[in-house]
């Protein structure tokens, strides 16, 4: 079953549920993390099956990022951030319970399906 952190008014996301729905068989599970609460045992078990660091998890782009002054900050303080203002998460992120894929670009995704 495939989980996708997904964000509708972002067109990388978009995109990636559309490829998840033509080439996968069963319907992903869609969780609008924005709107959902996401917990800080969900983003460290996404860190676990990204195989990553949650700098490497995060849109640092954002206005947010900056206000928080976020950069250089330890795990745990990005962690929390990632937890109160989810949209610093990078989207979308597609999970299979197992791997999970950052779908930049969507087509990254098509290794879950």
């Amino acid at each position: 079953m495939l989980t996708i952190y997904h964000n509708p008014k972002c067109s990388k996301s978009r995109q990636t549920l559309e490829l998840i729905k033509e080439n996968s068989s069963k319907e992903p599970t869609i969780v609008e993390y924005l709107k959902e609460p996401i917990t800080e045992n969900d983003i460290v078990q996404l860190l676990t099956q990204l195989s990553c660091s949650p700098i490497e998890m995060m849109r640092i782009k954002e206005t947010e990022f900056k206000e928080q002054n976020l950069k250089g900050a330890d795990d745990k303080t990005l962690i929390a951030a990632m937890v109160a203002t989810p949209k610093l998460i990078e989207r979308p992120i597609v999970s299979d319970g197992n791997r999970a894929i950052i779908g930049r670009p969507p087509s990254n995704v098509l290794t879950l399906c």
